[in-house]
């Protein structure tokens, strides 16, 4: 899918008891890379204070704990953590949460459409395949933006 736009953003919500959990993790060219950033409250408390962030396959939010949005984005087959969808966690700072990445992992156009899951749990980078990362508690569908 092409983006004439200048990157693409997803708009994150919390459902059940999470509903609390509001935010917004943006994606923008930079070079031949892309560049994300999330910003997040509403994050619940947790032991570790971190929290797990994918991009998913799937491309949709709907029903409770959000089970359209499928495994994590993952065009080449590797094994976890080397999914494109694979990001660094968010760290709860009462609540709220902020992360930029640079990534060469995938290009805007390769996502589109797909989601974004925060999960209940910090991301082990070990277990197969996802992290053991706990239930999908925050959930935003990636659209081109301007």
């Amino acid at each position: 899918m092409e983006n004439p736009y200048n990157g693409a953003a997803a708009y994150i919500r919390g459902n059940g008891a999470n509903s609390g959990l509001r935010g917004t993790v943006t994606f923008l060219p930079h070079g031949e890379n892309v560049l994300v950033t999330a910003q997040v409250e509403g994050l619940p408390k947790s032991e570790s204070g971190f929290f797990a962030l994918h991009i998913h396959e799937g491309d949709s939010c709907r029903g409770e704990g959000f089970p359209d949005t499928g495994g994590h984005y993952n065009p080449r087959n590797t094994p976890h953590p080397m999914h494109a969808g694979d990001l660094p966690p968010l760290l709860s700072c009462d609540g709220r949460a902020w992360m930029s990445v640079l990534t060469n992992r995938f290009q805007i156009r390769d996502i589109l459409g797909k989601t974004v899951v925060i999960h209940s749990g910090p991301d082990d980078f070990r277990t197969q395949p996802a992290g053991n990362s706990g239930e999908k508690i925050g959930c935003g569908r990636i659209y081109p933006s301007w």
